[in-house]
């Protein structure tokens, strides 16, 4: 078997594909931190995302335990609250991810050009027929 024959095989293998990030509610996570470069307080996350107090504190850990986002705790007109970053490193893995999503919709979009094709031809026995 060629070399050709080994990237054919793995041509739809997706490695960048981290299941850390690939997860809809850390997804979101991330998306919105690396938005806002300067952090985003936990009350704002949970907005931004739709999350429960408990579902978001569980995404952070697991996303704070593989090095992703760090938190700081900040004064706020008195009052004390958590700010979430991403870490150099989680901007540059998240960032090599959306690069891989990025080859994914591309693979795929011969599939979608193909569907806005049909949707566009008149369908047999139509109006006018």
């Amino acid at each position: 078997m060629g070399r050709r024959d080994d990237e054919r095989r793995a041509r739809f293998d997706y490695a960048g594909l981290e299941r850390v990030f690939h997860e809809k509610a850390r997804l979101g996570i991330l998306t919105a931190l690396v938005t806002e470069r300067d952090g985003v307080a936990f009350g704002d996350l949970k907005t931004l995302c739709g999350l429960t107090d408990g579902n978001l504190s569980r995404h952070l850990k697991t996303l704070a335990e593989a090095g992703l986002v760090e938190s700081e705790r900040e004064d706020a007109g008195g009052r004390a609250q958590s700010v979430y970053r991403m870490t150099r490193e989680g901007l540059g893995r998240f960032l090599a991810y959306l690069d891989e999503l990025d080859r994914v919709v591309a693979d795929a979009s011969p599939a979608r050009a193909s569907r806005s094709t049909r949707r566009s031809a008149p369908r047999p026995g139509g109006a006018g027929a």
